[in-house]
């Protein structure tokens, strides 16, 4: 048989052949190599499995049996318990879980399972509280104390088992060829071992640990090109040393003050005077202002464009959206009412005359600060002199739409990158990890914390109307905010949709009182003018869509109901809540849900608990992980391997630190890192915008 190298088409590696090959290409695997890199999801630790009667207190075990009894109860203060019985063989232990009611879906009496956890006996059996549980499957259940499995993402006609196989071929034949990109004293200064250990510790692990060092080892190779990517970005900007030099003086940061009729908050301060440095830097400025709901990051975003302006400099903001675009004109106009500079709105829906007045107002300079979508990244639109341009709601655009300013200027402009709601921070890590991050944390005086309520089932709704009706008719103001807005979408699921929920409730629950209805179909003047009376209090209630999310401010409006609130991600109803906390009353917000499932239930009750954003976002970031926090468009924009690693915090720090370090230092440009610098340079030129070169 002829040798097998890396790229040895799969079908001639031992055991396997066309047949199987074939069913291998489903999950992209054509070559060994492929195969190799076909990395398992998790292991099962059969090493650590004891029977009851060996099991100690406190100490981290699994035992391994069948499940032969469920039960399920509601306890005292609104908690519940689901809790399991294994027949572990020579005895019975007991699994509990509390205020995890999605657990009783996912078990079921014959499942054989693995319980791994810290035991503690009561009444003479042991319990596990909260353990992990793995599913075992029909190949699993292995009586082999001294092994540990690998279990692989498969497809359909390829069982674990014929997996576990051909990777053992794979291993055997063509592993030790892996190249390892990193130098080797450097490799060992970091105590990690070569790429081609690392890949045979996670096929074919001894222990947990070498099975954990391996993995670590894959993980921080992925980060750490990553990082270095954005590291070698990071220094091409720096040295263009052509940006905009502008200097925020005393004479202008009291004109600017002066437009807004309350104090700065400490974060504010403290994001005006990062941003200050990075105007007056000489190259230009890359970084991302996130703040918590209510914490005034327009302001900021306003006062950065107010400086560039004072200084003889036009500025720029852009929102994915021309309905948050006019918020954002509204907003900007409205503080500006008093002052000379010269300020449009550039959208799509202009007649062809009033935009090529804008445009050629941009072009000779006499527009000074300009709010727009997308329209302001078309062809044919030229800035005369571009100082600063303000991001809005980065995940939405890529990285060539912000480069795209640059490419329409004199000069690279500095760039400000907002998000609506906090970002986790090892998102923040990564997917804007070319940017330096301002965080706003803390919010205006006088601003109460929202107290949020799942309300679940006909009763707990009836109740909590009688509440609503009851704060209404003390002058109070409410926000019910539905998924859709027609029914013609999802009926049969039944979704609640702005206009027939309009309808019924004015006929229902609101019959005594004044309703309004908002969406985003509705025309701009029709829209502006139902806000207008319910800001001026000539509505009670205001039955909306999500158009309300953000740039909406109506202090007396204290009160919020969200149907199906299990629809919505949770970084958005973290934001739609955040409309009722602008005044000194305390906001309301009941989230209407009749889902049980295991996502809107965990999602639901981080929103009970906390009414910290930033915390908020870490939570969700756990229970759903990275692809679903940052959408799909940003799964594929973020070209990692192993994308759900983005959780390894730690990793990720020593990759983010070591990059910096070594191309800061000018080492990564040295000869022993050529391989590593050209896999680097192969991965991330196109999207990082990288010199193919070095």
């Amino acid at each position: 048989m002829f040798p097998v190298s890396l790229d040895t088409a799969v079908q001639y590696l031992k055991g396997v052949g066309p047949d199987r090959a074939a069913v291998l290409s489903r999950l992209n695997i054509q070559t060994v190599g492929d195969l190799l890199w076909h990395l398992p999801r998790e292991i099962l630790d059969f090493t650590s499995v004891r029977p009851p009667h060996e099991l100690e207190p406190d100490a981290s075990q699994t035992v391994r049996g069948t499940v032969v009894d469920l039960d399920a109860r509601q306890l005292r203060n609104n908690r519940s318990l689901v809790s399991v019985l294994l027949d572990c063989g020579s005895d019975f232990v007991r699994g509990m879980w509390f205020n995890q009611p999605w657990m009783l879906r996912k078990l079921g009496v014959g499942q054989q399972l693995l319980f791994s956890g810290k035991p503690k006996q009561s009444k003479g059996r042991w319990e596990f509280s909260h353990p992990h549980v793995q599913w075992l499957g029909a190949d699993e259940d292995f009586d082999n104390s001294e092994l540990i499995l690998t279990r692989y993402p498969l497809t359909e006609g390829l069982s674990a088992a014929e997996l576990r196989r051909m990777m053992r071929s794979a291993v055997a034949e063509a592993v030790e060829q892996i190249p390892d990109p990193l130098p080797e004293d450097y490799r060992k200064q970091l105590k990690f071992p070569s790429l081609s250990e690392a890949l045979r510790s996670v096929h074919q692990p001894r222990t947990v640990a070498e099975y954990e060092q391996g993995r670590r080892r894959l993980i921080f190779d992925d980060l750490f090109e990553f990082q270095l990517g954005v590291a070698l970005r990071r220094r091409l900007w720096r040295a263009r040393c052509n940006a905009p030099v502008i200097e925020r003086t005393a004479k202008i940061d009291a004109r600017i003050r002066r437009l807004f009729p309350f104090p700065y908050t400490d974060g504010q301060n403290q994001a005006v005077r990062e941003i200050a440095g990075d105007l007056k830097a000489g190259y230009a400025m890359h970084r991302l202002l996130q703040a918590d709901v209510g914490a005034g990051k327009t302001v900021v975003a306003i006062d950065t464009m107010l400086t560039a302006v004072a200084q003889g400099w036009q500025a720029v903001v852009m929102a994915p959206t021309e309905l948050l675009a006019t918020q954002h004109w509204d907003t900007i106009d409205s503080a500006l009412s008093e002052s000379r500079v010269q300020r449009a709105l550039l959208t799509g829906s202009l007649t062809a005359r009033r935009r090529r007045e804008i445009v050629d107002g941009i072009a000779d300079g006499s527009i000074q600060l300009i709010v727009g979508t997308q329209a302001l990244i078309q062809s044919g639109i030229r800035f005369h002199k571009l100082g600063v341009a303000v991001i809005d709601e980065q995940h939405k655009f890529g990285v060539a739409q912000r480069a795209h300013f640059s490419q329409t200027s004199q000069a690279p402009p500095h760039i400000l990158v907002m998000t609506a709601t906090p970002i986790p921070r090892t998102v923040c890590l990564t997917q804007f990890g070319d940017l330096d991050v301002t965080s706003v944390k803390d919010r205006p005086a006088g601003r109460q914390a929202v107290q949020t309520s799942k309300i679940v089932g006909p009763a707990a709704r009836q109740k909590a109307w009688s509440f609503l009706t009851e704060k209404l008719q003390s002058g109070r103001q409410l926000y019910v905010v539905c998924p859709l807005v027609d029914s013609g979408e999802e009926t049969a699921l039944g979704t609640a949709a702005a206009e027939q929920v309009f309808q019924e409730l004015k006929q229902r629950e609101l019959r005594n009182f004044r309703v309004g209805l908002v969406h985003g179909r509705m025309n701009r003047d029709e829209r502006d003018a139902t806000m207008a009376a319910f800001r001026d209090r000539e509505l009670d209630a205001l039955i909306a869509t999500t158009v309300i999310e953000v740039g909406v401010d109506v202090p007396n409006a204290t009160l919020m109901v969200i149907l199906q609130a299990e629809r919505f991600g949770l970084s958005q109803l973290h934001q739609l809540r955040g409309r009722v906390a602008r005044g000194k009353y305390r906001g309301y917000c009941f989230l209407f849900s009749e889902s049980d499932s295991a996502d809107a239930v965990a999602r639901l009750a981080v929103l009970e608990r906390s009414s910290d954003g930033f915390e908020v976002a870490e939570q969700d970031f756990e229970l759903r992980g990275p692809g679903d926090i940052l959408g799909s468009r940003q799964h594929g924009a973020l070209p990692l391997r192993f994308f759900s690693h983005l959780q390894e915090e730690k990793i990720l720090e020593l990759a983010r630190e070591e990059a910096r370090r070594l191309v800061g230092s000018e080492a990564f440009d040295e000869a022993p890192f050529a391989d590593l610098r050209r896999k680097v340079l192969s991965r991330f030129t196109e999207l990082m915008d990288l010199p193919q070169s070095g």
